[in-house]
């Protein structure tokens, strides 16, 4: 993962799985997840994990992941991910993964956007920070 430099030994569980459930917001803001996003997506997470989470598991979270969505809606599960992820660094983190999923397919879209920008302030990271980090991955 280009950019993001966190030692995943160093990360806990809930923290690997805040980051998961923030990449799948991600995945799906536009409505779907295309074949080259959930591609993404699972090349990412495997990345990230460093294989520390099995296919069964990772599975597992994505299917909670969209129940929790569905259930509790967007905001709710944005808040939730940020008091897993307490430092502002693992939140910078988040933010930069779901940037780069949402442009796997080479196009943010403008729900994507809209997304980036609420994950940005639902994760208290700055407006201007996160349209930094979509110019720098849309160039």
């Amino acid at each position: 993962m280009s950019g993001i430099s966190t030692d995943v030994r160093a990360l806990g569980d809930a923290t690997l799985e805040a980051l998961v459930e923030i990449m799948f917001l991600a995945a799906s803001a536009d409505g779907e997840f295309s074949a080259v996003e959930r591609s993404h997506f699972l090349k990412s997470v495997e990345s990230l994990t460093d294989g520390r989470l099995a296919v069964t598991r990772l599975m597992m979270l994505l299917a909670d992941a969209k129940e929790a969505l569905v259930r509790d809606g967007r905001l709710a599960r944005l808040n939730e991910i940020k008091a897993r992820l307490p430092e502002p660094n693992a939140r910078k983190v988040a933010l930069q993964l779901a940037v780069q999923v949402t442009n796997a397919d080479g196009i943010i879209r403008t729900s994507e956007r809209e997304l980036i920008m609420e994950i940005a302030e639902a994760l208290e990271i700055d407006r201007d920070e996160a349209a930094n980090l979509v110019s720098r991955v849309t160039r």
